[in-house]
C-alpha cells in the first residue's frame, strides 16, 4: 500500500477538487482521496504504482506533480479502517434496535408513520452493513456499495407506498398519538447520536458521506413523526399519520 503526495499548483477551490475526484473516477488502485486545498496538495492512498494515477491528473492541466510516494503499513492503514467499522457497528445496532421498536409500537399503535419510519431505519441498518463491507475497498467499490443501498431503499418506498395507499382507501383504526410522540422522540434522539458519532470520524469517503445523509434524513423524518402525532390528536384525524408515512417512503426514494 503506498500514499502519494501531490502538488497541485491550480487547484484552489472545491470546483478542482470535484474535477480532480471526476478524473479519476474508476481507478481500481486508489483506495482514498485526502484534499488539502489551502496548501494545493492531494494525498492518494493507493495499491500499485502512481503512474497512471499522475498521468490523469497531468490531463487537467492544473501544474500537477509529485511531492513523495511513501509505503504505509499495515498498522496505518488498519487503524483507519478499524476506526471506522467501530463506528458503523455502533450506528448499525443503534438503527436496528429502533427498527424493532418502531415496527412493533408501529403496528400496535396503528401509526404508519412509525411503521415507515421504522422501515427506513431497517435500511439505514442495511446501509451501515454495506458501509461495513466498503471499508478498506477501493473507490470504484464504495461507489457501487453506496448505489446498491440506494437502490434497496427504493425497493423499500415502493412497499410502503402500497400500504399507504391501501390504508387510504380503507377504514382504519385511529393511531395512537402519544404512542407516535414518544417513540419519535427517542429515536429522534439516537439518530442526533448516530449522526455524531459518524460526523466525529471527519471521513469524505463516499460510503461514509452516504451514511451521513441517511442519517440526515431519518433526523427530519423523526420530527415530522412528531409533527404529525400532534396533528392526530388535534384533529382527531389519521389522515396526517398517512401524510407523514407518504412523506417518509418520498424522502427514502
Amino acid at each position: 500500500m503506498y500514499k502519494t503526495t501531490f502538488k497541485i499548483t491550480k487547484m484552489d477551490c472545491p470546483s478542482e477538487e470535484q474535477m480532480i475526484r471526476m478524473k479519476l473516477d474508476g481507478l481500481l488502485t486508489i483506495r482514498s482521496l485526502s484534499f488539502d486545498i489551502p496548501n494545493r496538495l492531494l494525498y492518494v492512498v493507493h495499491t500499485e504504482e502512481d503512474q497512471q494515477i499522475f498521468q490523469r491528473l497531468e490531463t487537467l492541466k492544473y501544474d500537477t506533480s509529485i511531492v513523495s510516494t511513501i509505503t504505509m503499513t499495515d498498522f496505518e492503514e488498519g487503524n483507519n479502517s478499524n476506526d471506522e467499522r467501530k463506528a458503523l457497528w455502533t450506528v448499525l445496532i443503534i438503527n436496528f434496535l429502533f427498527f424493532a421498536i418502531e415496527s412493533v409500537t408501529g403496528l400496535l399503535a396503528s401509526s404508519m408513520g412509525l411503521v415507515a419510519d421504522s422501515l427506513d431505519m431497517l435500511a439505514d441498518s442495511v446501509v451501515y452493513g454495506l458501509a461495513l463491507v466498503a471499508v478498506g475497498g477501493t473507490i470504484a467499490r464504495k461507489k457501487n456499495i453506496a448505489k446498491f443501498a440506494g437502490y434497496f431503499q427504493i425497493i423499500l418506498a415502493a412497499v410502503g407506498f402500497i400500504e399507504i395507499i391501501r390504508r387510504f382507501i380503507g377504514v382504519e383504526k385511529m393511531p395512537d398519538f402519544q404512542s407516535m410522540i414518544i417513540v419519535s422522540i427517542l429515536a429522534l434522539l439516537a439518530n442526533v447520536a448516530c449522526l455524531y458519532i459518524l460526523q466525529k470520524r471527519k471521513s469524505k469517503e463516499v460510503h461514509m458521506q452516504a451514511s451521513m445523509i441517511f442519517t440526515s434524513n431519518d433526523i427530519i423524518i423523526n420530527a415530522g413523526v412528531i409533527l404529525a402525532g400532534l396533528l392526530v390528536h388535534w384533529l382527531n384525524s389519521g389522515y396526517p399519520d398517512l401524510f407523514i408515512g407518504s412523506i417518509v417512503f418520498a424522502i427514502v426514494t
